[in-house]
């Protein structure tokens, strides 16, 4: 099967366009080698794609004849992303969320600010 209709099959791209622009882009390899739309998949073989800051893999396991429903990627595509991606991930979405207020707090008062400030960088006081 086609790598970009593979991509679109198994529900890691909306559209097969999207999938093949993603192939073309060179964010999607096989082996390490930036690979083609139309190159020809095998099972067994380690898909590897950089979606935002993380590198994501996945395995071959089968080829399905259409688009499939999300309950049943498992039976043909397996994620095997290192544990330490996913830990980035995890702790960028921590990081960023650092900064945020419920909704409808309105906007800091100064010495809010400056707890703020304090708290993500400490070690920039001035006494």
């Amino acid at each position: 099967m086609r790598c970009d209709k593979w991509l679109w099959s198994v529900r890691l791209f909306k559209t097969r366009t999207q999938a093949a622009d993603a192939c073309s882009g060179g964010k999607v390899k096989l082996g390490g080698d930036n690979i083609k739309p139309a190159k020809e998949l095998k099972i067994g073989d380690v898909v590897e794609m950089k979606r935002g800051p993380i590198h994501r893999s996945y395995k071959v396991i089968g080829f399905p004849k259409g688009r499939l429903g999300a309950k049943e990627v498992p039976l043909y595509c397996e994620d095997i992303t290192p544990e330490t991606e996913v830990l980035k991930l995890e702790t960028l979405k921590w990081v960023m969320g650092q900064g945020k207020r419920e909704r409808g707090t309105g906007r800091p008062t100064k010495k809010e600010r400056r707890e703020m400030d304090d708290f993500i960088s400490p070690d920039s006081e001035v006494e």
